[in-house]
Order: structure tokens, then C-alpha cells, then sequence
């Protein structure tokens, strides 16, 4: 598996004490797709990659409905609105945490 160590400092920034196994469960839910810098970022103010986030990851790996991760992107994008590189494991389990299902994806 990757190192996760550089992922974890990146959630810390939101979460002082992440949950390492979670993290790791999206880093390897995230796969080859972390190795391009683009695929590794989200961007707030993209709605096809925003879909793609809602109908993706919340639909499938956190079982929400439509309006409800459509809540919760949006609540993500504005906890991390300060962030111009919004890296993509911490954007999810920033999802996870905030729906309450970090051992959904652990």
C-alpha cells in the first residue's frame, strides 16, 4: 500500500487526530487515481467533477441520496474554501466524517 503518512498530515489540518485506518481505506478506494496531480485534486467550483464526487464516493461508498450529498459536498467545499488545492483523500474523508461513516470506508 502507499504511504498514507503525507495524506494523514493533510487531514490533520481539519482533524487533529484522524482516524489512520479510514484514511487508509480511501487511499486505497482512491487507487492509481491518486498518482495524477489533477485526478488527486477537487475542485469546488467544477459541477461535473462535483457529480462525479456526489454520484461516486457518497452514492456508493457512503450509501447517501441525492440531496443529501449534494449537502454534504457543499458543506465539504466550505469547510475547505480556504484551501486552493483541495487534495481529494482529505475532501473524502472529510465526507465521511461529517456523515458519520469513517467505518464505512476503514
Amino acid at each position: 500500500m502507499a504511504d498514507i503518512s503525507a495524506h494523514i498530515e493533510d487531514v490533520k489540518r481539519y482533524d487533529s487526530s484522524p482516524d489512520e485506518a479510514a484514511v487508509a481505506g480511501i487511499v486505497k478506494y482512491l487507487g492509481i487515481a491518486l498518482r495524477s496531480r489533477d485526478a488527486s485534486l477537487v475542485s469546488c467550483s467544477d459541477d461535473t467533477e462535483l457529480e462525479r464526487v456526489r454520484g461516486g464516493f457518497c452514492k456508493k461508498k457512503l450509501g447517501m441520496g441525492p440531496d443529501e450529498a449534494a449537502a454534504a459536498v457543499q458543506k465539504v467545499c466550505e469547510q475547505m474554501k480556504g484551501d486552493r488545492n483541495k487534495k481529494r483523500v482529505t475532501f473524502y474523508y472529510l465526507l465521511a466524517r461529517n456523515a458519520g461513516k469513517l467505518s464505512a470506508v476503514a
